[in-house]
């Protein structure tokens, strides 16, 4: 009996107190009514939901006090109608500071026409070498040889045993290399047959490199690099009537390190330069102006310049 009382009681707090079913009448505007309101209902709760779980970012300038650290710019570029082993990848920047055809934290993935990995593994290329799949087996050598530099010797470097030796020392020395076929080390080791093996490729180049953070530049272009009194120069002639063809997709380029909620301008950027003309060529420049941790400023300029062998920038 006393329980009774209670949820009798109880029954008094009832602020919804509820009409006999008899005098209940269910209408059409009720029930859409009520059709609106849970889904407004339902529509606020997942809005509110989703800007609980939104990071939000708030960007904030200030001065960067530090000294000789260094830039880390993220690179993910697809040439599909330029071989790796044509590619170079330079930076120079105003304090002097120039790092030809880098190679740490890069590789280079060899595509074929339709864009699709020749080779599983992406490799470190040089300028001139080739894959594992088209390299050349080159007879057994004396290992204690010390074979010419065809005048390209100095102090650190006396013996260039290998193609590569001969084109880093001739790059030493500012040197163009005219004719790979006239130097032994480079016919013995197939170097012409490798670029031809090549010519019908593209190219994936991804990874990092890091730079000062400073004003300066980075340029991917064909050809060994070497500085010449002060200018930045790459060698074409070992390319000589051969026809490149730059068009490139940007799938990602950024600067620092990401985070979520980062927009940058350059991603997904497809750039087709093709010319029917024999004695013109493209020079495709991208400007960024970095600002804090984000991108200000961007532009893109296509650059029309005349045939030669040797491409110059200004350092």
């Amino acid at each position: 009996m006393q329980t009774k009382d209670i949820f009798e009681k109880l029954r008094r707090f009832d602020a919804y107190p509820k009409t006999l079913e008899d005098f209940r009448v269910k209408t059409y505007g009720g029930a859409a009514v009520t059709l609106i309101s849970g889904i407004l209902m339902f529509v606020l709760f997942i809005s509110e939901l989703n800007y609980y779980l939104t990071l939000e970012v708030h960007p904030e300038l200030f001065v960067d006090t530090s000294r000789g650290q260094k830039l880390r710019i993220n690179i993910d570029i697809v040439f599909p109608k330029m071989a790796c082993g044509y590619l170079a990848l330079d930076a120079m920047d105003v304090s002097g500071e120039s790092q030809i055809d880098i190679d740490a934290h890069l590789l280079k993935q060899r595509l074929d026409l339709q864009g699709k990995p020749i080779s599983e593994t992406p490799e470190q290329h040089k300028i001139g070498e080739s894959g594992s799949e088209i390299a050349s087996t080159p007879p057994p050598l004396d290992p204690n040889r010390c074979e010419s530099c065809y005048g390209a010797e100095n102090f650190e470097q006396k013996c260039c045993n290998s193609c590569e030796d001969v084109r880093e020392a001739y790059r030493r020395k500012g040197w163009a290399l005219h004719n790979p076929d006239d130097i032994e080390q480079c016919k013995r080791e197939g170097w012409a047959t490798k670029m031809e093996a090549q010519k019908n490729e593209g190219c994936k180049l991804f990874g990092y490199l890091e730079v000062n953070k400073v004003a300066g530049n980075f340029h991917i272009a064909p050809g060994k690099s070497f500085q010449q009194r002060h200018v930045h120069v790459h060698d074409m002639q070992a390319f000589s009537g051969m026809k490149f063809n730059i068009t490139h997709r940007i799938n990602h380029l950024s600067f620092g390190n990401d985070y979520p909620g980062i927009v940058n301008p350059l991603d997904n950027v497809y750039e087709k330069v093709e010319s029917r003309l024999k004695k013109v060529k493209w020079l495709v420049l991208y400007m960024v102006l970095l600002l804090g941790h984000g991108i200000l400023i961007f532009s893109s300029l296509k650059i029309k310049i005349p045939t030669t062998s040797m491409v110059e920038y200004a350092g």
